[in-house]
Formats: C-alpha cells, structure tokens, sequence
C-alpha cells in the first residue's frame, strides 16, 4: 500500500445523480472532463505537466513513455502545447505500479490527443486501436475501440479507450499486473519493450495526457469520445510545387524573403569557371521563402508532408558548414517543431553545384515569419554563409486528392551517396554454403524462433532454416523468420527508400502443398515519417510439391534498412504458413542513378514457370526477341531508359514460331524490354 499524502487523505462526500443523461458536449481539453471518478484508481502522466490530480487515488508520476528503437516519441508544440509525437510505431507506456492492475477485468485508457491524420486509417476512415499487453512468450493484442472521424479536427481531445485485461493460458493471471516466470525480454513494467501497455503502430499520434483507470474512472467510451468541430476551410488546391531560380531570375508562386532576422544577399559569378550563376546567401543565420497567393492551400488546411529540394555551390572554402532545413509550423496558431540537425547537409568542399533534398512531415503552412505568405520550412546555416541558386519546393498530396502519392521532386535525392556507388549494392546468406556476406540469421525468439537443419530431396540435402511453428514455446505461432544486415552492406538506415530485389531458395516440400510465404512486414518512409509497411498477400508464394529447390523473387520499392524486430539492420520480416525451409537469401538494392543505375543483380533468380527473355541480332540488324509461347500470361514491354524507367506495352505483336513467341524490331535508338506477367 503507498502512503497517501496528508492533504489527499481527508474523507471525501461525493454524490452523484444516476438519472443524469449521457453527455453530448465535447469536453474542455484545459481540465479534466467533469465526469470523471475523483475516488478510482488512476495512474497519469502529464507531458506539459497541466493537470494535477484530481482526487486521493489519481498519481502523476506512476507512468513514464518511453522513446527508443521502434517506439520512439519527440517533444512538439502544437495548439498552444507541448505534446509528444510517436516518430516510431508504437506508444509504449510503462507504469511504475502495474501490479496495482492485477485484479482488474477491464483497464480504461484516456488520452488527450491531437485530431490529425495518425488517428484515422491511410483512406482517412476510422480504425481500430490495438494495445499489446502481457510478456513474452505470452502477448495479448485486445483492440481499445475506434475514433470517429470528427476528431481530425487540428485541436487538443479527450479521447476514451477500453481494453479487457485477459488471462495468461500458463498461469491464469490477468496479462497486466504480474510477471511469469517464463517472460522474456525487458520486462520489469510487465510488458514488452520496457513497458506495460503499448499502443501498436501509431506513427504520427500526438499525445499530450495519457492515463490508465479502472473501469468508469473516466465515464464512459462514448461520454467522452465528443470533438469539437474542426474550423471551416476551403479544400486543398490541386497543386503541388513551386519554385524560385535566382540564377534565373524567375519565379513560380515560391520567393525568396529579405527581412527581419532572414535578410540575404545576392552576387553574380558565384561558382567553378564552367558554371557561373547568380545565387544568394544569408547575412545571418536563416533563409526563408514564402508561397505566394496561397498556392498549395491555407494554414487551416492539414499538415502534409513537403519536400525541399536545394540547389547550392559546394564552395572549398567552406568544408564543415551545415545547412538545412530548421523551424517550420506545426499548426495556424503559432506552433513550430525543429528539423533534426543531425539530418542536415555538411558541405565537402567539391567546388561543384549539388542539387539535394530533405523530407520533413507535418508541415503547416503557417510558416515561420512569412506573413503575409504562407510557407515550409525554414532553412538555418552553420558555419558559413552558403550559396543557394535555386529551391523547388513540393507538397505531397495524400488520400483522395487528385495529385495523391505524387512527387514532383523524385529526381532529387536526399543522399548523394546513393548515386555515387559508395553504398554496396548486394547481400547473400548461403546456410548449405556457410556463407554470410552482409546477412545473417537473425534474433531467433518469441514469434520469430528459427530453426536450422538439413532438408530438400535425397538426392540434394542441403543445410537450410525455418520457422518454428508449432516446435516452441505453447501461445507462439513462430510463423515469422527474420535476416540481419551486417556492417550497413547496403548503405546506412539513414538513406532513403531503397528499390530492393529479394532471391529465396526454397525447398518446394511435397508434404506442404499449398503452404505460402512473403516478405512482410517491413519500414519505410512515408513524407518524411518512418514507419511500418506491408506487402500485399498477392505476392505471396505457394509451394507446388515439386520435391526440388525452387527460386522466389519479389521486389519491394520503398525499404528502409531500419528492421522489425531485429537489428543492426534488416529488410522485410518472412511470414510463413508452414515449415517452409530456406537454403540461400540473396538482396540487392536497384539503385535509381549513378553507374549502377537500373542494374539488377538478382536478374539470374528464376521463380518456377518464370519464362526468360532471349535476345540476338538477325539480319539486316533486326533484333529478335523471343519467349516460350507457353507463357501467356506475360507481355513484353519497353523503356527508353533504365535509369528512371517508363515502362509501357511494346508496340508489337508476337508470332508463333515453334514453341516461342517472337518479335523483330528494327532498332532505333536505346531500348529495353522486359517480361511481364
């Protein structure tokens, strides 16, 4: 039992009527809602600190969230408060007295919430809430309830959760409140990852309360889930990009802003003796721009994502300096959040132009000191006063908007070195050759235990891995396998979305028939946020009892190299619906520019049924393309180029010679062809 504090332990009168009727007004997000429990049990945390405790059994300081690995959060100002925002995946709460739950059927969960887009699904629809509970080997994923859509209204809410705290099958305790003694992992708040309760993949939520009651310590679900309405705006414009080139003195609804603490300075001849431009560069430390005539909408439209795109001359005699994007706003009423420093540009001192990008999430156009105009960010400089010649700034439009998932700014990288070949480009894990070059088997435990052994048909045994399944631990699937990137062999997490080629060798099991597997689960960066990403069930493969080693290739175009559930680094996480057995995984990373444009290393890895593509020159220089005729469901398609491809049907129609199709094509210019199914 904790000791009360004198002033909390005075014997209270409460009286309340069980006539009232059911509330339907949201409640003020500067106090408690008024319908709260002064007597329940209650642990809260307060991440600007605003509300003290209401009644003798509310405590302040029991809950703590943490930030680290895939659960990160990072302090924002955003309406009028400081919040916290889950730049990971996940929100993981630990409670200090989490025994305290143990006799409790039921946990309620009140949050203050910001009503942006992270509330809803990528369509902008309801969707259920999650909340893992329990240890390993023993995990719980009871669902909390739904928000309704007038939450997305850029304000501070009061939202209510309710989640059942069930029964552990080995012991028969409740998941929250106790520890078994077959846990595993950081258990010492009595959950995963360090905590006790965790909210699951939630990137982009921004919380400023969160609290955990017993049930009807805070009304009820739907007392409490009451928004007020979002202000009235006009819709998103369909727009996209702006740009300023002062080299050319032009601009498109973008300019450059001389005034207050951002005033700059303009000089001609700036740059090596082949390239001389106009540029400008800053007085002090800040170069801002504003978007004129409210092009890409107005501040009370939602935050989206926008990527800068610079222009600068690598100047030797400034070798160190950074710059980069600094402040930009986070909402209309003043708010504004910081751009990591970490993520900015240092100069190396080439003498050459560069032309990079940086992606930030959520950008309000408020701006920062840009009224009258609307604007993005705000870049800062360090060290030096360095030459821009031009800014092309994009807006990526997501949802329903016609110019959703576009990107103006797709030529414009954020790490040069992508282009440069300084990042290998190819990993192999070989178990039958006891090879590992850049990959590695992974953290075998929990729901991605693997086994290794010998499997394939007699006449070619090969050493290979699986997944457990059914030979663990009793309450795990062990559906999941999970390889490591050893020593960044394809470049550091930092860089950004990666086009990566996947080869599996598989042994096609005459006893597992119609068993699948995919790569499945993996991160990426959507706008600027770093979360978690899934391929689709269509790309799965299934065996066909062939009784040989069999090749599965599948290409994912948006991987980060940060992991799930594994480290230093991975790619995508394999789920399984059975002992599918994995002799040799090779990746190789199709990089967009440089001398390794467009080449696909895994070109040999052949799916079973997957036809080839021959080609040879004939006569009168006619080229010949051919595949089997058998493969019907595959055309043959064009590019003019494999550096940033725009592949389309080939103008041609195939004859039948023997068993191939054939085309001949009298070549004019560069030409590549592909199969496709």
């Amino acid at each position: 039992m904790r000791k009360l504090p004198v002033s909390l332990a005075i014997p209270l009168l409460l009286f309340f009527s069980l006539t009232l009727h059911a509330q339907f007004q949201h409640f003020d997000p500067e106090k408690w809602p008024s319908i709260i429990n002064l007597n329940a049990k209650v642990h809260y945390i307060s991440t600007d600190e605003s509300f003290l405790p209401p009644g003798p059994n509310w405590f302040s300081t029991d809950l703590t969230i943490l930030s680290g690995g895939d659960q990160v959060t990072q302090p924002i100002n955003i309406g009028g408060h400081t919040g916290l925002k889950v730049t990971g995946n996940y929100l993981n709460i630990a409670d200090g007295f989490f025994q305290e739950w143990d006799n409790h059927d039921t946990i309620d969960i009140l949050m203050q919430v910001y009503g942006n887009s992270a509330l809803f699904n990528a369509s902008g629809a309801p969707r259920n809430f999650n909340f893992l509970t329990g240890t390993l080997p023993e995990l719980n994923s009871p669902v909390g309830g739904l928000i309704p859509v007038e939450a997305k209204n850029l304000k501070w809410n009061w939202v209510l959760f309710r989640i059942p705290n069930g029964f552990r099958p080995s012991d028969g305790s409740h998941f929250v409140g106790s520890i078994p003694g077959n846990a595993q992992g950081a258990t010492a708040a009595g959950g995963v990852n360090g905590g006790t309760i965790r909210m699951q993949t939630v990137p982009g939520l921004i919380v400023r309360l969160v609290a955990f009651g017993e049930q009807g310590a805070f009304g009820e679900p739907d007392e409490i889930n009451v928004f007020a309405p979002a202000d009235v705006c006009e819709p998103e414009p369909e727009t996209n990009y702006a740009f300023v080139d002062i080299n050319k003195n032009m601009e498109s609804h973008l300019r450059v802003l001389n005034n207050g603490d951002q005033t700059i300075t303009f000089q001609d001849n700036v740059g090596p003796a082949a390239d001389k431009r106009r540029a400008a560069r800053v007085n002090g430390s800040y170069m801002n721009f504003g978007i004129t005539d409210n092009y890409f909408g107005k501040p009370c439209n939602d935050p989206r994502a926008m990527k800068i795109c610079v222009e600068f001359y690598d100047d030797p005699a400034l070798i160190g300096a950074v710059f980069g994007p600094g402040a930009f706003a986070t909402d209309s009423t003043g708010g504004t959040a910081e751009y990591p420093a970490n993520k900015r540009h240092t100069l190396e001192g080439t003498g050459q132009w560069i032309r990079r990008s940086f992606t930030l999430a959520d950008v309000n156009l408020n701006g920062v000191n840009t009224t009258p105009l609307t604007g993005g960010p705000r870049l800062v400089f360090e060290g030096g006063a360095v030459f821009i010649s031009n800014v092309d700034l994009a807006i990526l439009r997501i949802g329903g908007h016609p110019l959703a998932n576009q990107d103006p700014l797709a030529g414009c990288v954020e790490d040069l070195n992508i282009c440069k070949g300084v990042y290998g480009n190819f990993v192999e894990l070989d178990f039958n050759k006891g090879i590992q070059n850049g990959l590695a088997p992974g953290r075998s435990g929990g729901d991605q235990e693997m086994i290794e052994a010998e499997a394939g048909p007699p006449q070619d045994r090969r050493q290979a891995v699986r997944a457990a399944r059914d030979d663990g631990t009793p309450g795990f699937g062990h559906i999941y396998m999970n390889f490591a990137i050893t020593e960044q062999a394809l470049g550091p997490s930092s860089q950004p979305n990666a086009n990566l080629a996947v080869c599996v060798t598989y042994y096609d099991d005459p006893d597992l028939i119609g068993t699948t597997f995919r790569p499945e689960v993996y991160q990426s960066d959507r706008g600027g946020q770093v979360g978690l990403a899934f391929t689709t069930g269509s790309v799965a493969v299934a065996l066909e009892g062939s009784d040989e080693w069999r090749e599965a290739y599948f290409e994912i175009p948006d991987m980060k190299f940060n992991g799930v559930n594994q480290g230093p680094q991975a790619a995508a996480r394999f789920v399984t619906s059975g002992k599918v057995f994995f002799s040799r995984i090779r990746y190789t990373v199709i990089r967009p520019c440089g001398d390794q444009a467009g080449i696909n290393l895994l070109a040999d890895c052949k799916p079973a049924g997957a036809p080839s593509l021959m080609a040879m020159l004939g006569p009168n220089k006619m080229i010949r393309l051919a595949w089997p005729a058998a493969a019907a469901d595959y055309i043959l398609e064009e590019s003019a180029t494999i550096e940033a491809p725009q592949w389309a049907p080939a103008n041609v129609t195939p004859s039948v010679e023997g068993v191939q199709n054939v085309v001949r094509i009298s070549p004019t210019g560069t030409r590549f062809y592909r199969l496709v199914k």
